[in-house]
């Protein structure tokens, strides 16, 4: 077997090794520019979607410092922290969120990223929250 056939089968998934250019690409943007509001938010998402997980959480955690009022950052944040396990934090900055006014209850009961949150007992009070927040919508 050639060389380069055992090095074609030793990388990554052609979608991974793309997902892992564009996380390049945002890391480079965010050195020259550690604000850069839509670089993190993407790059929070790539991190994400290539399962790494703790450093999405550490670029929600930035955004929500430089975003306190942004209620799609305190989700974000919220399911940064479910993937991770931390489920208090997790529930924490989903109220947050909600407080904010995040109110895409429809996506929130599927989102694969909350799954394991959903799950915890202490998501019960999150629950009656929105059930309250769908009626005084009507």
């Amino acid at each position: 077997m050639s060389a380069k056939k055992i090095a074609k089968k030793k990388s990554p998934h052609p979608d991974q090794r793309e997902l892992d250019t564009k996380i390049q690409f945002m890391e480079g943007l965010i050195r020259r520019d550690p604000d850069y509001v839509d670089a993190l938010q993407l790059l929070g998402d790539h991190y994400t979607q290539r399962g790494r997980f703790t450093e999405g959480l550490h670029v929600d955690e930035r955004l929500a410092q430089l975003e306190p009022e942004n209620p799609t950052v305190f989700y974000n944040l919220a399911c940064s922290y479910s993937l991770t396990e931390e489920f208090d934090r997790a529930i924490a900055a989903l109220d947050r969120a909600l407080e904010l006014g995040y109110r895409d209850f429809n996506w929130l009961a599927k989102d694969a990223d909350l799954k394991k949150l959903r799950a915890q007992p202490a998501f019960a009070p999150i629950k009656e929250k929105i059930a309250h927040l769908k009626k005084s919508k009507r």
